[in-house]
């Protein structure tokens, strides 16, 4: 585990850290460091000027800062520059495959395959897809601690599944899927895969090329970045057989009224309008912060931190957790006998910070024994004192003392 002292001096590059408050909710989202703020800031206060539209040199400089960002995304998950689209979030990645990819390769009868595990945001689109094109949607089995094995993904996989989309890593319990071996077996059937990549980029080295995902999603502010910023990664020759669903300017390099458009090239034909500057360069300096500290050692320390909470959770009496075996830094439980939202208002009075709910993800609970749940989850900044102290006060939460916030 890293010295305590490197983690403190970490600490000390984000503003919203203190001593005070503990904040287990980085699967929502993350804290930013300074560089991150200070990148959005400069923007605004020194060049705020669009880019792949003005014909001036500072507009340009802006554009160059871009790509590099795009080149900085590219290189976190061994992707090419031009396999990076930059969207608003991952739900407008997902969407944009979805409304794409979906609509463009879908008919009656074939499938598209996922799980009750994922997220709304993955799933939603799929539904309205599936309406429009007639295509329908499968789950692969999970079993009760929301595993999915190859083996059953295998068992689930047939000659009408044309896409399948599933998560990394779920955003409730925390699995992590073997999604090499799932891509394997995708393209054995000559299907395509969309990997949500919102919870496994940020807390575990991504090579898309290992993995040999075809798509992935995934945002910044899941990873020190600001909010407002997405990506969808995509192999090359797929993106430029693709026709992007969104139409607006600055993705078309003409048009004419017999409706005819012809697209700029990958990735820019999917950016259209005006693009988040001000969040893209943010991502930039967020992906540098997690270079400059040796990512790959934040997330051993992460995931130490993540086994040694797990095990002190599993020791409390009055405390059920979900996914005692996970290893991604998301603990979901209940304490006993109080519902969830009571325990993590409870737990805000005492300045510490969880989410509880169904954490948009609502088919899940068909699957695990629990209508809704506590999400804890941590990253690289927090430290084993916070855990401890987040036990004892879980070790005496009553159902009294969670009646006694609303008194």
């Amino acid at each position: 585990m890293l010295d305590r002292k490197i983690i403190d001096n970490l600490r000390a590059d984000f503003p919203m850290l203190n001593d005070e408050v503990i904040y287990f909710d980085n699967a929502a989202t993350t804290f930013k460091p300074h560089t991150v703020i200070n990148a959005v800031m400069d923007y605004y206060t020194q060049y705020s000027y669009n880019v792949g539209r003005s014909d001036y040199l500072k507009a340009f400089s802006v554009e160059q800062q871009v790509e590099k960002v795009r080149e900085l995304v590219a290189g976190f998950i061994n992707a090419q520059p031009n396999e990076i689209i930059f969207t608003s979030g991952t739900t407008a990645s997902l969407n944009l495959f979805a409304f794409s990819y979906g609509l463009q390769n879908l008919k009656p009868g074939d499938v598209v395959l996922t799980s009750k595990a994922e997220h709304a945001s993955s799933l939603l689109p799929w539904f309205k897809v599936c309406e429009m094109s007639g295509a329908t949607i499968e789950y692969v089995d999970i079993n009760m601690n929301g595993d999915l094995t190859i083996d059953s993904f295998k068992k689930a996989m047939h000659d009408k599944v044309k896409i399948v989309v599933l998560a990394a890593i779920t955003n409730v319990l925390g699995n992590i899927l073997p999604i090499a071996e799932i891509s394997q077996v995708v393209h054995e059937y000559d299907a395509v895969l969309m990997c949500d990549g919102a919870q496994s980029v940020p807390h575990m080295v991504t090579d898309v090329m290992a993995l040999d995902v075809d798509f992935m999603a995934f945002s910044a502010h899941k990873m020190l970045g600001p909010t407002g910023v997405g990506i969808l990664y995509g192999k090359q020759a797929l993106l430029e057989d693709l026709n992007p669903y969104f139409q607006g300017g600055g993705s078309n390099s003409r048009y004419n009224e017999e409706q005819i458009i012809s697209y700029k090239s990958v990735p820019y034909k999917f950016e259209n309008g005006t693009l988040p500057i001000e969040s893209i360069l943010g991502f930039g300096a967020a992906i540098e912060y997690l270079n400059e500290h040796d990512f790959k050692l934040l997330m051993e320390y992460e995931y130490e931190l993540n086994q040694y909470f797990i095990g002190e959770m599993l020791k409390l009496e009055n405390v059920t957790v979900y996914n005692p075996q996970q290893e991604s830094g998301i603990v979901a439980f209940n304490v006993k006998g109080i519902f969830s939202q009571d325990v993590a208002t409870y737990l805000d009075s005492q300045k510490i910070m969880v989410r509880s709910g169904h954490h948009c993800s609502k088919l899940l609970n068909q699957v695990i024994s629990a209508e809704d749940t506590v999400r804890a989850s941590v990253y690289f900044y927090n430290t084993k004192d916070e855990v401890d102290r987040f036990i004892e006060v879980l070790k005496d939460t009553t159902l009294e003392k969670c009646i006694g916030v609303f008194a």
